[in-house]
């Protein structure tokens, strides 16, 4: 058990490590994410519809987010009762809170945070292992669900420990769906 939480852990590292030094964007394979459209973005196409909504829920529960001007998709999470601005990220495995968004969701940390809770470019990610009460986006949610805040990084990111409530996460072009 300790293994796997590990390899979450060093996976979320190495997301945040490519977020952190690769500002172009990337196309990265999971088993629950269906590639429909990888072309470019066009970035005067985004421009013209900013400011961008975060999310858009469908009648049949779906939501739709748009991809935004640095080629991300991204969402405004509920987390304990607090809204949170989330990084979706299909190529990360867990929940990565910054201490901001913790703090903001009610989740107390140790001063210090020491951990090593993973690998990065930059080397060892300090951190500490929490437990989210209560998650949602849309009509999706989850209670008691392991997460990590990392002691830098003002980013919180949304991986597939909760993107795979989803049924299906689609990219067509520059909007991803959630079903």
């Amino acid at each position: 058990m300790l293994r796997a939480y590990l390899l979450i852990v060093v996976a979320i590292g190495v997301a945040v490590g490519l977020m952190r030094h690769e500002p172009s964007r990337r196309q990265v394979e999971a088993p629950q994410v269906h590639m429909v459209d990888t072309r470019a973005v066009d970035t005067a196409t985004v421009a013209a519809r900013d400011p961008l909504p975060i999310a858009a829920s469908l009648q049949d529960g779906t939501i739709q987010l748009p991809r935004n001007q640095n080629g991300h998709f991204y969402a405004d999470v509920e987390i304990n009762g607090s809204q949170v601005h989330m990084l979706v990220d299909t190529g990360a495995t867990g929940i990565a809170l910054s201490r901001e968004d913790a703090r903001k969701a009610g989740i107390a940390t140790s001063i210090g945070m020491n951990d090593v809770v993973g690998q990065g470019a930059d080397g060892n990610i300090h951190g500490e292992y929490v437990m989210i009460d209560r998650i949602a986006l849309g009509e999706t949610s989850a209670e008691q669900m392991p997460a990590m805040v990392l002691n830098s990084g003002e980013q919180s990111l949304l991986g597939q420990q909760f993107l795979q409530k989803f049924s299906a996460v689609e990219i067509h072009g520059d909007a991803m769906t959630l079903r």
